[in-house]
């Protein structure tokens, strides 16, 4: 990752809060704000990746101090525009590398977005600079998806996840080298624009073996931040890595 906007520039920050995304549903963020504030406790909270505050916002009206971290600035100009925005402090780099001030009860990454980093040692990196800002006893926290592989038949590279008359949105794999890509065609004035975000998507097994290089081990792990069981069926988990107290 670069130290620019990337993928995230004002093109998509733009449009990214939409109130009709499920994403920014009342019982989509309640549940994670609820578990992620009875973490932090009595501590600060570092979300990776804050982007427009869509977590950290109501987390810090909850009275726990939140420090975000994000390299793209058109992002992070409208999560200073929203009202409690002044109340998040945050640092403009790369989530897997930069350090930050302070020590924090949480540390956490949401939305599929520790998928951003795409190399397995960025992956690790990110692991390894969460555990550097966790007080022992902390935690980090990470909600992505299962890879979606049981989709693929033999011969097929791309799922599909979106269509409609004005475009269809569709991922595509490489299962030799786990990086995947979701890409967009949206018809304006009868024409086709194609747009495609890379990603790297990771295995639950391999996140905890990240976590024990990092010096984290395994706490909890969901199917969702209301806690449900996490079964083979499950397609995506929100895991709990602890650092251990002194």
């Amino acid at each position: 990752m670069t130290d620019d906007d990337g993928y995230f520039g004002e093109p998509i920050a733009a449009r990214y809060d939409d109130p009709s995304d499920d994403m920014f549903q009342p019982e989509a963020v309640d549940p994670a704000v609820d578990l992620l504030a009875e973490l932090a406790g009595d501590g600060a909270a570092l979300e990776l990746g804050v982007g427009t505050g869509r977590i950290a916002l109501p987390l810090s009206a909850r009275g726990v101090p939140v420090h975000g971290i994000d390299m793209s600035r058109a992002m992070v100009a409208r999560l200073r525009a929203k009202p409690g925005g002044d109340a998040v402090d945050v640092t403009i780099g790369d989530f897997a590398t930069t350090r930050v001030a302070g020590e924090f009860a949480a540390a956490y990454l949401v939305y599929n977005t520790i998928n951003n980093l795409t190399t397995q040692d960025a992956q690790v990196d990110c692991f390894v600079n969460a555990a550097a800002h966790l007080r022992p006893g902390g935690c980090f926290v990470v909600e992505v998806g299962v890879p979606e592989l049981r989709l693929l038949p033999p011969g097929q590279t791309a799922v599909p996840f979106r269509i409609s008359d004005t475009g269809w949105a569709f991922d595509t794999y490489d299962t030799a080298t786990q990086a995947f890509s979701s890409n967009y065609v949206t018809i304006v004035d009868g024409r086709a624009e194609h747009r495609a975000i890379p990603f790297r998507y990771v295995w639950p097994a391999e996140l905890d073996l990240m976590a024990r290089l990092a010096g984290l081990r395994l706490r909890d792990r969901w199917e969702d931040w209301k806690r449900t069981p996490f079964t083979g069926e499950s397609r995506q988990h929100v895991s709990v890595w602890e650092k251990p107290a002194r």
